[in-house]
């Protein structure tokens, strides 16, 4: 059932947003160049690679010595507005299509944090990873690592079609409302380098 509600809503989505997508498409290439799309491989389902497809954000510009400036240095005004609206992600309705990921679910990470998740967290991806999500809807990148971790693996355990719909819905809210956008202090979230063991565990050791 998920994956027939993921099917239709995104086929739909795609059919409707058509126009929409055509005006950002030229609206980027013209603001900020080519490539319009942003493509990044991220782990999947059981970890599988896939190729995410994200609408391009950032310049590519860069300083005297030929790398790349930091991101907030190529972070535009519009690219920042396409961030803060979540129209960035729209191209990622192509990748639940495929059947690479949900409508909802973990938000694919970066494929180098694979090996810093401990067991427990590393169960976020015993389901398909999602456009949006519980820690989506619940702070997004105002909350710590772990609490994104622990409210995707609480996903995991309770994922249902009805779930899903109420954080769609949220997930509406949240966009409109512009919340949680980025960490206090950070220009998104800060890089995830492992989760400190509990004093617990440290006796334990």
């Amino acid at each position: 059932m998920k994956r027939l509600f993921d099917v239709v809503l995104s086929s739909l989505g795609l059919l409707l947003l058509a126009v929409p997508l055509a005006i950002l498409i030229c609206a980027i290439r013209r603001k900020l160049g080519s490539p319009v799309f942003f493509r990044q491989v991220r782990p999947g389902i059981h970890g599988k690679p896939f190729q995410i497809l994200k609408f391009r954000t950032m310049t590519n510009a860069r300083g005297a010595d030929g790398e790349l400036l930091p991101d907030p240095d190529r972070l535009t005004s519009f690219g920042a507005f396409l961030r803060a609206t979540s129209l960035d992600e729209l191209p990622e309705l192509w990748n639940v299509l495929k059947g690479e990921m949900s409508l909802v679910g973990p938000r694919p990470l970066l494929m180098e944090y694979l090996p810093l998740y401990s067991q427990e967290q590393a169960r976020r991806h015993d389901v398909r990873p999602g456009i949006t999500g519980l820690a989506q809807v619940s702070g997004r990148n105002a909350i710590s690592w772990e609490e994104k971790f622990r409210l995707d693996v609480w996903y995991v355990d309770h994922v249902s079609v009805w779930l899903d719909i109420v954080i769609l819905w949220r997930t509406v809210r949240k966009v409109l409302a512009r919340d949680g956008i980025s960490a206090v202090g950070e220009f998104s979230a800060p890089r995830f380098r492992g989760s400190k063991p509990s004093a617990h565990n440290a006796d334990i050791a």
